[in-house]
């Protein structure tokens, strides 16, 4: 049988309040053509169908308007969770009407096995789909410490054991597929996703998916990528970037033939649709910034410009490049005591504070250390010395 895995689509999502609408339905009518003329049989889709809780009505349209495309009659079956930024009973309201149609909407994290019959290869698939889990969605409080380490090692295993559960099913002569919404530890985070992360507690080990299945698809991150496991574990990563962090970073979804028993190769199908997102840093100041405009460059880009000047730019002529180029998002004049001042920070500068969470951010990949974690941090360091050990700490933790 063929699969299509993909993810995170965030409907309804804008940049700096520029509307992403027209680009996420040209992604939806590019996926629908994808899927049959790929001849996919199952479609799974790994949570974040929306950006937010309460969706606009055009993004709650475009997305029911494209189940019906891609099930087509219950041609293919299509399995769809819910992610952090979905409401779990919201997106499963409909489940009974989508069910007839060959779509399975899960909403809340339960250890419940769903079974498919393929038609065109006579193949049987069950599928594990794990919503994003949630202490709120599981009703269930982990540790009371509030300590990260136990938490996340409550949390992981946690998981670990309702996949394990989920799994139990899985057979040697069907196509055993796991599918989930969540932080694997060691992912590459982008920054359109890095507000949903609560410092690092809410990590799973990837160990949690070494179970009987053949393939892991998973959704929470929006760069496409593997995970090192026993299984092959992937990220889909999202349809369109959604922040300057992707820059150049090329969309895609997964395709992967497999049969019960088979190892799985995942193959990378890359979209064409949706704006790329570009950094243009203009050194030579506004004259090499015309330049570039005129000759038409990211025409159709989205744009993050760093101008480089030595006098102010007025309103006028960042009108100007507006209405030279409507995808400018952010245009930002650097002046020479900008740069002057910059080369002035130095590590030795720099407070314990500040140090403390740059180490924790460079440490976990991204993740930002909470309020108590920082003070916790300062105290234990003002019990231990007053002055002489405090610049073996600095340097320990200097970035």
């Amino acid at each position: 049988m063929r699969i299509l895995h993909t993810g995170d689509w965030h409907l309804g999502r804008t940049l700096e309040g520029r509307s992403r609408i027209e680009e996420q339905a040209a992604f939806l009518d590019e996926l629908s053509n994808l899927v049959r003329d790929e001849d996919i049989d199952l479609v799974l889709i790994a949570g974040d169908i929306y950006d937010s809780v309460n969706p606009p009505a055009a993004a709650e349209s475009m997305f029911y308007e494209s189940l019906a495309e891609l099930a087509e009659g219950g041609k293919r079956h299509v399995v769809v969770i819910s992610g952090n930024h979905d409401h779990p009973d919201r997106l499963a309201a409909s489940g009974p009407l989508a069910q007839k149609q060959g779509v399975t909407l899960i909403g809340m994290p339960t250890p419940n096995l769903q079974t498919y019959n393929i038609q065109r290869t006579g193949e049987q698939a069950k599928v594990f789909g794990l919503p994003y889990p949630s202490e709120a969605r599981l009703r269930e409080l982990f540790t009371e410490a509030g300590e990260e380490e136990k938490l996340r090692s409550a949390y992981s295993d946690r998981v670990a054991r309702l996949i394990a559960k989920g799994a139990e099913g899985f057979q040697n002569d069907t196509v055993n597929l796991v599918m989930s919404h969540l932080y694997v530890l060691g992912g590459a985070e982008s920054e359109s996703e890095r507000p949903i992360q609560v410092g690092g507690a809410y990590t799973v080990d990837v160990n949690a998916f070494a179970v009987n299945a053949q393939y892991a698809a998973l959704g929470h991150l929006h760069r496409a990528q593997n995970m090192k496991a026993s299984i092959p574990v992937r990220y889909s990563g999202s349809p369109l970037a959604y922040s300057f962090s992707e820059a150049g970073q090329a969309k895609s979804v997964t395709i992967l033939d497999l049969k019960p028993g088979q190892a799985a190769h995942p193959r990378e199908v890359f979209l064409q649709s949706g704006k790329p997102l570009v950094k243009w840093r203009a050194k030579e100041g506004l004259p090499e910034l015309w330049s570039w405009l005129e000759e038409r460059r990211d025409a159709s880009a989205w744009i993050d410009v760093e101008v480089h000047l030595k006098e102010a730019m007025s309103l006028e002529q960042i009108q100007r490049l507006r209405k030279a180029h409507d995808g400018f998002i952010h245009i930002r004049p650097i002046y020479p005591e900008m740069k002057q001042e910059e080369s002035r920070v130095s590590i030795a500068e720099l407070s314990m504070e500040e140090l403390f969470r740059r180490f924790y951010v460079r440490q976990t990949g991204g993740a930002e250390p909470d309020h108590e974690l920082v003070q916790l941090f300062l105290e234990l360091l003002n019990e231990e010395n007053d002055g002489g050990n405090k610049d073996q700490a600095r340097e320990e933790v200097g970035v």
